[in-house]
């Protein structure tokens, strides 16, 4: 995915009610953002940072830029979680990712239950696989972790999905780790132990856990390669 407009550089300040970030320009002016991202950023929100920002050309947006990525070290790391499933889909349509080969169709948004949707129904040869899809962007010691918070939401998308595999269809979960400074993927088992758990739970019960890892700099992110997985 290529960003189609030249991305702003700064410096971050802070970044507070969850969705809000402070963010000094080169010429010294202050600028309240956007930050598409509901988790707790851990890793990469660090006051100092150096940032990248896109620009809305929508009228009716309160605060027209989106903080699009942080640098930590020498890593790019994507934090705009509004475009996880557009990187994933890309990902899936261009055969980068080869746990399903080639696929038939591919929906989006679909609703499973009564009060549960999953980003993702991947049909092949009339098999229907549901998946759900993560951005992580935290890592620590060359290992890549999910979540960054305590994610209720999160774990009830497992259990969906063991539901669906229980049920005879096929059922996977991806992490879209949007940095390159990773080897692997584990669960944050110390932020979230029921999440970690459940994880291991529905992976028992033939829930497939795939990661991928995208490359990530300020013209273009894109899924390139597969991480392994370690459970435990």
């Amino acid at each position: 995915m290529r960003f189609e407009q030249q991305l702003h550089p700064g410096i971050l300040i802070r970044r507070y009610k969850r969705f809000l970030a402070d963010v000094k320009l080169p010429d010294g002016s202050l600028l309240t953002v956007h930050c598409p991202n509901s988790g707790s950023m851990l890793g990469c929100s660090e006051p100092g940072s150096p940032v990248m920002l896109s620009r809305s050309d929508n009228p009716s947006r309160k605060y027209p830029h989106t903080l699009e990525m942080v640098r930590s070290g020498n890593t790019w790391i994507g934090v705009n979680t509004s475009l996880t499933n557009k990187l994933v889909r890309e990902a899936l349509e261009n055969g980068v990712v080869e746990e399903f080969g080639r696929l038939d169709a591919i929906s989006q948004e679909v609703k499973t239950s009564d009060n549960t949707r999953l980003d993702f129904l991947l049909e092949r040869k009339g098999r229907r696989i549901f998946m759900e899809a993560k951005n992580c962007s935290l890592a620590e010691k060359r290992a890549a972790m999910f979540p960054d918070a305590v994610t209720v939401r999160g774990t009830k998308h497992l259990r969906e999905l063991g539901a669906l595999k229980r049920q005879g269809h096929g059922a996977a979960i991806f992490f879209c780790v949007q940095r390159h400074d990773a080897d692997l993927f584990i669960p944050a088992r110390l932020i979230d132990t029921v999440y970690a758990e459940t994880l291991v739970k529905v992976a028992k019960e033939g829930v497939l856990v795939i990661a991928y890892q995208a490359e990530v700099s300020p013209e273009e992110i894109k899924i390139a390669r597969r991480l392994p997985v370690k459970l435990k």
